[in-house]
């Protein structure tokens, strides 16, 4: 008998109506999928139903890993991985045309949705990333500027993809069940080209100086960046009385562009 762990963050999707509405958001047929979490094989079961050309299931427990191995050993197409998601070399493991799945777990699912937004190769080979996330992420996900949600994950998520679907999912179609309800989401990769950010990594520290200084006029976020931001400010004619989640996220990436130059 599989017992959730809670340290892992385990709640197995079991509603079948839910975990066929999750497979049906795109074309599995022939494609390269990976899983994340797969957990007990609910959602597997059901992908392995659309006949992918080939099926990775990364799961971090041990007992579960072997009970996958147990459960699937006839299935030549899938290859089973011990292994942690936020330790893994993605770029050897996405093939092209890769469609990634994940229950994701909720104490984690930001750090392996912003590993996904941090792989060197872009456009990266993956088509789709369909992941579930606890409700209140997913809305800081698809904040809109000027609202209280709104902030560095809508930010940084939306330099590198789009969410093209999305649905609910109440927390009844868990086991054990959650004390919040999830959302599903579905990202595709986009590439931006209005700007030239050479480095994630310094958008991720710029919306960190304002956003950590968020009910705080912007001018205290442009003078820990800068020691001179005046043309800068002059030239986007920025009002510096306001504050961070009131500026568009294109404002954001305008200003990691200043900030990269002004570093070199």
């Amino acid at each position: 008998m599989i017992i959730p762990k809670k340290s892992l963050g385990q709640n197995f999707l079991i509603d079948k109506n839910v975990i066929k509405k999750i497979v049906s958001l795109t074309d599995n047929k022939n494609k390269n999928i990976i899983e994340i979490g797969p957990g007990t094989g609910n959602l597997t079961n059901e992908i392995v139903n659309c006949e992918p050309k080939k099926l990775i299931l990364i799961e971090k427990d041990e007992n579960l890993t072997k009970f996958l191995n147990e459960k699937y050993k006839k299935e030549k197409k899938i290859e089973i991985l011990n292994d942690d998601i936020l330790k893994i070399k993605l770029e050897n493991k996405i093939n092209k045309n890769t469609i990634v799945y994940g229950n994701l777990p909720y104490n984690i699912s930001t750090q392996i949705l912003v590993k996904f937004i941090k792989l060197k190769l872009w456009p990266p080979k993956f088509d789709k990333l369909i992941f579930m996330f606890q409700k209140e992420v997913a809305e800081r996900i698809l904040a809109k500027y000027n609202t209280s949600k709104y902030g560095r994950l809508k930010i940084i998520t939306n330099w590198k993809l789009k969410v093209s679907d999305s649905f609910q999912v109440s927390k009844n179609c868990f086991f054990p069940k959650p004390k919040v309800d999830s959302t599903v989401l579905v990202f595709e990769p986009i590439t931006n080209k209005n700007y030239k950010i050479k480095d994630i990594n310094n958008l991720e520290k710029v919306t960190q100086v304002f956003f950590s200084k968020k009910r705080k006029m912007i001018n205290k976020g442009f003078l820990e960046l800068f020691d001179n931001s005046s043309n800068f400010i002059t030239k986007f004619n920025l009002n510096l009385s306001l504050r961070p989640n009131q500026l568009k996220e294109d404002h954001y990436y305008k200003i990691t562009e200043f900030y990269e130059k002004y570093k070199n």
